[in-house]
């Protein structure tokens, strides 16, 4: 054999070995990618949200960041979100806004709190009952119409994002008085915060309304810039230190009956997402949905219970009468924006359309759980909790 032909065989064994090892190396990779079918790969895709309510403890906070949860856990890691507490890049009443342009990617807070830019937004989570829940609002949103006129109201104040929702919210208490309310006129002329369409209502009732973020709330009690107050539940409530400041809470009230969180996602952002992950930030808000009812009923009656036994609270339900009269304040407040605003009465005449055949089966449905309750436990008003 020839130099020539020695050097020919030599460089082709070579080649044949580094086939093989490449092979080998190949098959090695693809197995490990088999066996681990998880790993994403390249870095996550970080979204930056900002929420209403301040971080520490606060249960909002810890359901937006429950949500946030569930975000990274579907997404195995590839979809994150930063979770910033109140005003940590712009004031609660920027929201909107900020997530709109771009400096966030999402917040988390209530459509009450744009409330000021149209009217309408109210009623897509502080307007009338019509009997319906915050579930049977939300129903609505997904599957009665409600979801063509949200987008249809954030696109006429200019917003440009997405928005889900998740929470539906219990009936919020009338709130924390200096004594206990049982009659309009009890309450005429009183200073009280609210949000909303709930600051045009109680005015209808001749109460003076003031609206306050969440933590000026027990301060202006204290100092009395305003002689009552209500914000959602007994564990914000006692949160905020409502105890200190009174010690009659008034339960169940028509001013907010209903509200839920919204989660707005800047449009160019989630158009760029994935399918999968813009399908992970609408499914995680369903999930959240439950998850975060589940938690409320817990704590919310745990501290219901440690604000009467430990704090020396006392509870009632609230009046009749009273309940009436906002009723009334309701149909002043709704039958007032509808003339004057044609695109606020759609949505109610929507909203109506849908409780009226809804809430008929649900109500007629629906046995009369108090009196199983009392069954067993005896009057509720006296039942220790």
């Amino acid at each position: 054999m020839s130099k020539k032909e020695k050097t020919l065989k030599r460089v082709k064994t070579l080649s044949r070995r580094k086939f093989f090892k490449a092979a080998a190396a190949t098959g090695a990779a693809a197995a490990a990618t088999i066996a681990m079918p998880n790993v994403a790969f390249g870095a996550p895709k970080t979204l930056k949200m900002q929420a209403a309510w301040p971080s520490g403890a606060n249960i909002f906070f810890e359901m937006a960041g429950d949500y946030a949860k569930m975000v990274s856990d579907m997404s195995g890691g590839e979809l994150k979100i930063d979770l910033q507490p109140v005003g940590a890049v712009v004031k609660t009443s920027e929201i909107g806004q900020a997530v709109s342009s771009g400096v966030l990617d999402m917040g988390h807070w209530v459509t009450a709190y744009w409330y000021g830019k149209n009217p309408a937004a109210s009623l897509f989570g502080t307007g009338p009952s019509y009997g319906m829940s915050s579930q049977e609002v939300m129903g609505w949103m997904e599957y009665g119409g409600g979801r063509k006129l949200y987008e249809e109201v954030i696109s006429k104040v200019g917003f440009n994002y997405v928005g889900f929702f998740h929470m539906p919210m219990p009936a919020q208490p009338f709130g924390w008085f200096k004594k206990n309310v049982t009659k309009v006129s009890d309450v005429k002329g009183m200073k009280y915060r609210t949000v909303g369409l709930a600051t045009n209502v109680l005015t209808a009732m001749g109460m003076v309304v003031r609206q306050l973020p969440g933590g000026e709330i027990q301060p202006a009690m204290k100092t009395g810039l305003i002689e009552a107050a209500e914000f959602n539940n007994p564990t914000s409530d006692s949160q905020f230190g409502m105890q200190d400041v009174s010690k009659h809470y008034h339960l169940g009230s028509f001013h907010q009956s209903q509200e839920m969180f919204e989660i707005p996602i800047n449009k160019k952002t989630f158009n760029g997402l994935a399918p999968k992950h813009q399908a992970i930030l609408k499914n995680a808000a369903y999930a959240a949905n439950t998850d975060n009812y589940f938690k409320a009923l817990v704590r919310y009656s745990a501290d219901l219970s440690k604000l009467m036994n430990k704090h020396k609270v006392n509870v009632y339900q609230t009046s009749d009468e009273i309940l009436a009269q906002q009723l009334k304040g309701w149909d002043k407040v709704i039958g007032d924006f509808n003339k004057k605003d044609p695109f606020f009465k759609k949505v109610v005449d929507s909203q109506k359309a849908y409780a009226k055949r809804v809430m008929k089966y649900l109500l007629m449905n629906q046995p009369n759980y108090r009196l199983a309750y009392e069954n067993e436990f005896g009057n509720l008003a006296k039942v220790k909790i």
